[in-house]
C-alpha cells in the first residue's frame, strides 16, 4: 500500500471534500480521486461513494479512516519533533459551564495547545469520537468497543426546575426548555408539551426558566443555591455518570495525553 494513496484517502474523508484535500496535498484535485482510486483497486474495496454534492465513505472506508488517523497520527508522534496539533473536545453544554473549568483552567496554565471545544448532546458526541472528529469526549456514555474506551469520572444527578410549582402528574401542560429532542424530559412525561423552545445553552435554559417561560431538567451541579427556583428529583429521571471517551491507541498522542492527565490527576 502506497503512502501516499491513504494520504490523499484520509484527508478527503477528513475534510469530506477532494479539493481541500488537494489544497492540503498541494496536488491537483484529479490526482487525489486517482491516488485514491488506485488505493481502492489495491484493497479490492470501495472506499468512497462519489457524489458531485458531497463525499460519503463506505462501511469500510469509516473504518480505515478511524485506523489510518491514528496511524498518521502515530508517525506524527514519531517524526516530529514538536507537537503542535489542537486538541479536539466534545462535550456536553452542562459540563463544560461547570465541572469543565477548573481542568481547562489548569490545563492552560501548563500548556499553549490550541483547543477546539465543541458542544454537543449524546448522539453527536458518539458518532464525533466514532468517527475521529474528536480526540476526547465527555459525556454519559459508556462507550466499550475495539475503537474506543471510556473512563468513569464522577456521578451526576438530573433534577426538574421550575420558578413556581407544578403539577408533576401533568408536565405537557407547560412549555418546555430543552436542549435538544433527545431531552430528559420527553422520556419522563407521558405526553409531549404542545410548546418547546430548543436552546443550545444551558446558560439560557437556566435564564428562560428563571423568567417563569417553561420547565426543564439540568444536573443538579450547574444550579447555584442563591437561583430562586424550585427543583424535583424524581425517580423517573436518570442519574447518569459522566465519563471521558478515547480511542484505542495503544500508546496515546501527547496532545491527547495532555489532557487526560489533568483530568485523572488528584
Amino acid at each position: 500500500m502506497d503512502y501516499r494513496y491513504l494520504k490523499a484517502f484520509l484527508y478527503t474523508a477528513e475534510y469530506a471534500s477532494f479539493s481541500k484535500a488537494a489544497e492540503q496535498l498541494k496536488i491537483a484535485q484529479s490526482a487525489v480521486s486517482r491516488q485514491i482510486k488506485l488505493l481502492e483497486e489495491s484493497l479490492d474495496e470501495e472506499l468512497i461513494m462519489r457524489s458531485s454534492k458531497k463525499v460519503l465513505l463506505t462501511n469500510k472506508g469509516k473504518e480505515l479512516f478511524l485506523v489510518a488517523k491514528q496511524f498518521d497520527e502515530m508517525t506524527s508522534d514519531i517524526f516530529q519533533k514538536e507537537d503542535k496539533r489542537a486538541l479536539k473536545i466534545g462535550i456536553l453544554n452542562g459540563l463544560l459551564k461547570n465541572w469543565f473549568t477548573p481542568y481547562l483552567t489548569k490545563y492552560c496554565k501548563k500548556y499553549s495547545r490550541e483547543l477546539l471545544i465543541h458542544i454537543e448532546d449524546q448522539p453527536q458526541l458518539k458518532a464525533g469520537i466514532e468517527d475521529g472528529r474528536y480526540d476526547i469526549t465527555f459525556s454519559t456514555d459508556n462507550l466499550q468497543s475495539e475503537l474506543v474506551s471510556s473512563l468513569k469520572l464522577f456521578h451526576e444527578k438530573l433534577v426538574l426546575i421550575s420558578r413556581d410549582e407544578i403539577d408533576l402528574d401533568n408536565l405537557h401542560l407547560y412549555r418546555w426548555v430543552v436542549f435538544s429532542d433527545g431531552d430528559n424530559l420527553y422520556k419522563i412525561s407521558k405526553k409531549p408539551s404542545e410548546s418547546i423552545i430548543t436552546v443550545d445553552s444551558i446558560d439560557t435554559i437556566l435564564s428562560l426558566v428563571k423568567s417563569n417561560l417553561g420547565i426543564a431538567v439540568v444536573p443538579d451541579h450547574v444550579l447555584k443555591k442563591s437561583e430562586n427556583l424550585r427543583t424535583y428529583n424524581l425517580k423517573t429521571l436518570p442519574n447518569s455518570d459522566i465519563y471521558m471517551t478515547t480511542l484505542n491507541y495503544k500508546q496515546m498522542p501527547a496532545h491527547i495525553n495532555e489532557m487526560t492527565s489533568i483530568i485523572t490527576s488528584k
